[in-house]
């Protein structure tokens, strides 16, 4: 192993002896013998076979045969779940023909950032990956079940659906994902497009053309946002079978892994195999996860969905330990937004099973692992191919099918991950650098001050802002309206940027996956709504991000900053309504900071906006 993962790795551990080793006691005190609902008295068990019929009435009723929970976020308003459809029904007849029964648990809901971007519905975003995993915990709590199917894709769906599980960690899981759709208009040619519009250049109808020739059929968006980090990053943590992630929806190969997922989780809840979720989220399971979101670039908003996600199994995972696997772990990867290809083009440059491969190779992954394939990582250097009619498994080409895409740790696109902690008299936030071109990744210039996107949009449309300037947006933390993602604001910085001048952006918001050329620092902390810095910045304020050394800082005396009166961040409660907003008010009050996962689970700081403190 290299050092510096092996010592991250280790501190993790010593930083989580407690909660990891409370989580497992209760994880194993949960653990039944034979099907668990065995236990349920005869009525309530009758009510969870009563809509049953044929053998799989007989196989409920007669508490031998181990049961499976499907619990899906299917909706066919959004091209990422719309394929999960048809799973159920795959799935059940797998699991009957492997010796068990599946019946459908729950949904869960699936909202699409990419719909609500800019609107008022996106300030629910964030708070959705906590309904999902309530969701998920009421789905399992018939007790009815000795393993899990986890159908979902996208941003908050994938991490909610994992804490969920989490509570229920004693028993076996496995994530299936619906795949990407085929490629469509190249991304490099949608952000041109995106950005000639946002100066006027182009009209609504050229870009409507752009963007549904971009998004244009059933499956996952193609760029490497969060969607496509969330399936990388669990195949890597062994949570899908395989070479899963990335097949396309309505193919042969993507049916016949769900059918084998159906009869995987069968098999893994039988004594013989038994692969409990708590044990396959380990802290090296945490580790190789943050190690190969480095290694592709992937989303920022990992940053707050692994700490929140390890938190759920008793791991405590920091911003500090993303920033020093950062400095030794090279980017493999060259993915829109870091670079024109899609997540089809790494796919077939050997994707996931080349990606870890090299990593292991190298001593940046841990291979001493369990995964629902079976113990060990190396299981995931193979891909799934037909022999036949049958499903079988084959090793990847030992070099990559495509340089400009995917490359060994031999030959990186950088030496480092990309992904940076930045820190200073503004506060903690992280910046994204692997689409960062190197002279943009030093900015001072004067900050001007928004409290909304709408606001930003307006100024620039007035030509207020074609000047160096650093954009300061605030009050868009978890705790001021929910952390909506801000990466509408990339077109116009970028147009910005082209026009000769310095540009940065500094927030307690999101910029998610789409983070690209523009510098930025993102979900600072503490937020300006928790009274933190950026509440008392002002226009005109000299504010230097310096992605190179680390630092954050507004070029403004203590006393001076200190004297300052703070900007009220948190909304009106009246105003805070509309779009269902309002029943959202409970979980915003209690939402803990994004370095610790911006979550109303776990431990929360005491006093953040009021909450008590939770352990």
């Amino acid at each position: 192993m290299h050092p510096i993962v092996e010592e991250v790795t280790q501190r993790i551990a010593e930083r989580s002896a407690a909660t990891r080793a409370g989580y497992l006691e209760r994880m194993a005190a949960a653990r039944s013998e034979g099907p668990v609902r065995a236990g349920l008295a005869c009525s309530n068990l009758a009510h969870g076979f009563a809509a049953c019929g044929g053998s799989d009435r007989l196989a409920v009723r007669g508490l031998r045969k181990p049961g499976v929970a499907i619990i899906s976020a299917y909706n066919d308003l959004l091209s990422a779940h719309q394929p999960l459809r048809e799973y159920p029904e795959w799935i059940k007849t797998a699991a009957r023909e492997a010796g068990g029964v599946a019946q459908f648990a729950g949904g869960v809901p699936a909202m699409c950032d990419g719909i609500t971007q800019g609107r008022a519905g996106m300030e629910l975003s964030l708070f959705s990956r906590e309904v999902i995993a309530m969701a998920t915990g009421i789905a399992l709590s018939h007790e009815m079940f000795d393993g899990a199917l986890l159908l979902g894709v996208c941003d908050k769906i994938v991490p909610g659906l994992l804490i969920g599980a989490l509570s229920f960690g004693h028993l076996p899981a496995i994530l299936v994902p619906a795949g990407p759709m085929a490629s469509g208009l190249p991304n490099k040619e949608k952000a041109r497009v995106r950005q000639l519009f946002a100066e006027g250049k182009a009209t609504r109808e050229d870009l409507l053309e752009a963007e549904s020739a971009s998004y244009h059929s059933a499956g996952t968006c193609t760029f490497y946002g969060t969607a496509n980090s969330n399936q990388l990053v669990v195949e890597v943590m062994g949570l899908h079978l395989p070479g899963a992630s990335f097949v396309q929806p309505g193919t042969p190969l993507r049916r016949a892994l769900t059918e084998e997922a159906g009869r995987r989780i069968v098999a893994l809840s039988r004594d013989d195999e038994y692969t409990p979720l708590a044990e396959v989220i380990s802290e090296r399971s945490v580790v190789n996860a943050v190690v190969s979101l480095l290694a592709t670039g992937g989303s920022t908003n990992h940053t707050m969905h692994l700490v929140a996600v390890a938190a759920a199994a008793g791991i405590q995972l920091t911003w500090d330990d993303f920033a020093d696997l950062s400095s030794v772990v090279p980017l493999l990867a060259n993915v829109y937004p870091n670079g024109s290809a899609d997540i089809n083009h790494f796919h077939a440059a050997g994707g996931v099973q080349f990606l870890i491969g090299t990593l292991l190779d190298a001593g940046l992954l841990h291979e001493d692992v369990r995964t629902v394939a079976g113990d060990g990582l190396s299981r995931y250097r193979s891909e799934p191919v037909f022999d036949g009619d049958r499903l079988v498994w084959r090793e990847v080409p030992a070099r990559s099918l495509d340089e400009a895409v995917l490359r060994p740790v031999s030959h990186p696109f950088a030496p480092d991950g990309g992904l940076r902690m930045v820190s200073g008299n503004l506060g903690r936030a992280v910046t994204k650098v692997s689409a960062v071109a190197a002279e943009h990744r030093v900015v001072r210039a004067p900050a001007r001050v928004f409290g909304t996107q709408q606001e930003f949009d307006e100024a620039f449309r007035a030509g207020e802002l074609d000047r160096d300037v650093v954009v300061v947006i605030r009050g868009q933390g978890p705790g001021a309206n929910g952390m909506p993602e801000l990466h509408g604001l990339t077109p116009a910085l970028g147009a910005l940027m082209d026009r000769g001048h310095q540009v940065a952006l500094v927030t307690d918001g999101r910029m998610s996956g789409a983070s690209g050329k523009v510098p930025s620092a993102i979900q600072v902390t503490p937020e300006a709504a928790a009274g933190g810095p950026l509440a008392r910045i002002a226009d005109g304020d000299e504010i230097v991000l310096d992605a190179n050394a680390g630092t954050l800082e507004v070029l403004v005396g203590e006393a001076e900053l200190d004297a300052r009166p703070v900007w009220d961040a948190a909304p009106d409660e009246a105003s805070w309504v509309g779009t269902g907003r309002e029943l959202f008010t409970a979980l915003r009050r209690a939402i803990g900071p994004a370095d610790q996962g911006a979550s109303v689970f776990g431990p929360v700081t005491p006093g953040h906006f009021g909450a008590p403190a939770r352990v």
